[in-house]
């Protein structure tokens, strides 16, 4: 579960809770009921599926949480 902030749009959700944006589509397909809204206002509790992401491909960790 993913509560938004004012101004959070599917990309800037995704990027939060996996470090990228390709998963955008998923979230929305996981919440078609605000599939249509692009700035969401705060407080809208998302569905956010648990994804296996690499720590590799998370960006912003330092070197030594990636792995080889």
């Amino acid at each position: 579960m993913y509560k938004t902030v004012q101004g959070d749009t599917w990309d800037i959700v995704s990027k939060k809770l996996y470090g990228t944006e390709k998963y955008m589509s998923l979230l929305i397909q996981n919440n078609p009921a605000y599939s249509e809204i692009v700035i969401f206002p705060a407080g809208i509790e998302l569905i956010a599926p648990n994804i296996d992401v690499p720590a590799d491909k998370i960006q912003g960790l330092p070197p030594w949480k990636r792995s080889s």
